[in-house]
């Protein structure tokens, strides 16, 4: 048996393994026994997206779990950070969340939240696996497991509802969304509708095969047209599971998440709202990003792509805001896991505090030129231990001082050595990166 959890909990192709349906019984129970408490039985409330999977792939977890003595409730379809949202204030003991995200709807996952509401920690997830890896004890052949429904979209929405204040709202205001014909269909209508806006909701018809097709925040051209064809101010896009969100202008141009953390940032900070002065973002982010928010008396912290990795720095450092370009953006002061439709309120509440339309907020983020090169390589060295390489790397670096950045990796999953530069000049970057990968080839073969 193979490691089962990856960067984002269990994921594969629905009906093979680890979807398979007794690997995903067996999840259900070790998930239930890594978290009993003595004779107390585990609660655990599941949510899920539009994929025809994942009602059955719920009913192998709850009959896992019940194999246990522990119970699966479903709120049904709902996206992700509700659960994380409900499970701490609904008192279960973890939640777990079937979705593929941004995948096609062949694909399927399984993630899982403490109580807490935060994600499963890489420890938590080696003690499952190591529960599921021992031979010593199965899941009892259980009978087809009964799953309770509860409809908490309420709690859900109340909570959203609190982020954009009564005078931060536009009565009648058109604007364009787009679920994804995903899990945000069941919520994001109402909570605009609730809000005063009038919504042009585009992606709100899943039929279980439709999730992320040719739609969401993976394929924004779909609202990008909406939002210039009916003269919307803005549009936003979800992904299929609504954790993240990307935006449109009225010109059907693409704000993503750097543009968003920036915005609502230099606003959080003239409110006296953002924790430290400063903001996690990924080693993908721009450094235009960077060098907007410094401007700004903000500083910015990188860490490794994962929006766990950005929700660890911000718990250590006790900061208010963080997130990839992807649009998945984290305001720890409602909720440490993104939320997309948390995201869009906060960006409105931006617009409204400002008097400013998005794309002129938007306009402040300039975005430098971005090379990215790949060389095919046979072994990995430390490139440093080359003299030759290490001073034209040193080189670099120092041309770009400030106004640029390099990035020299080895892909995780290929044989590439990966160079990543970005700088105020295309030519120019374009060529040292050409230098370097001409060096390392000379040097390492």
């Amino acid at each position: 048996m193979g490691r089962l959890f990856g960067t984002d909990g269990v994921r594969g192709r629905a009906g093979d393994y680890p979807l398979d349906n007794p690997t995903i019984r067996r999840l259900g129970a070790a998930l239930a026994r890594a978290l009993g408490h003595g004779d107390r039985g585990v609660r655990f409330l599941a949510g899920r997206d539009t994929r025809e999977s994942g009602a059955w792939i719920e009913r192998e977890l709850a009959a896992g779990i019940a194999s246990q003595g522990g119970v699966l409730v479903s709120a049904g379809v709902i996206p992700t950070p509700a659960i994380a949202y409900l499970t701490p204030r609904m008192a279960y003991t973890a939640g777990v969340v079937i979705s593929a995200s941004h995948n096609p709807f062949e694909d399927n996952g399984i993630k899982v939240f403490s109580g807490t509401g935060e994600k499963f920690t890489e420890a938590l997830e080696d003690h499952v696996e190591s529960i599921m890896a021992d031979e010593s004890w199965g899941p009892s052949l259980f009978r087809r497991t009964e799953v309770e429904h509860v409809d908490y979209r309420e709690e859900y929405l109340s909570h959203l509802r609190r982020i954009l204040q009564p005078a931060d709202r536009r009565t009648a205001r058109p604007i364009a969304i787009d679920c994804a014909n995903g899990a945000t269909t069941t919520v994001a209508p109402a909570l605009f509708a609730q809000l005063g806006f009038d919504a042009r909701c585009v992606g709100c018809e899943p039929d279980g095969r439709n999730i992320n097709r040719g739609c969401g925040s993976t394929a924004p051209g779909l609202l990008a047209q909406t939002v210039v064809d009916g003269g919307h101010p803005l549009g936003i896009a979800y992904d299929g599971d609504g954790d993240r969100a990307i935006f449109v202008d009225a010109e059907g141009r693409i704000v993503d998440g750097d543009a968003v953390m920036l915005m609502c940032a230099k606003q959080m900070k003239a409110e006296g709202r953002l924790k430290g002065d400063a903001v996690v973002a990924t080693v993908m982010s721009n450094i235009g990003l960077e060098i907007a928010l410094r401007e700004a008396g903000i500083a910015m912290i990188r860490c490794p792509v994962g929006d766990k990795y950005v929700m660890d720095e911000l718990v250590k450092r006790d900061l208010s805001i963080g997130g990839e370009q992807s649009g998945h953006v984290i305001f720890s002061e409602y909720l440490f896991t993104g939320d997309g439709l948390a995201t869009s309120l906060n960006v409105l509440r931006t617009m409204a505090a400002t008097g400013r339309e998005l794309g002129d907020l938007a306009s402040e983020l300039k975005k430098y030129p971005q090379v990215l090169l790949n060389l095919r390589v046979d072994r990995r060295v430390d490139l440093k231990t080359i003299p030759a390489v290490a001073a034209l790397l040193s080189s670099v670096e120092s041309r770009l001082a400030g106004h640029g950045r390099l990035l020299v990796r080895y892909s995780g999953t290929e044989p590439l050595l990966r160079v990543m530069l970005e700088g105020r000049d295309e030519a120019d970057i374009r060529r040292w990166g050409q230098e370097i990968i001409d060096a390392v080839r000379q040097h390492v073969g």
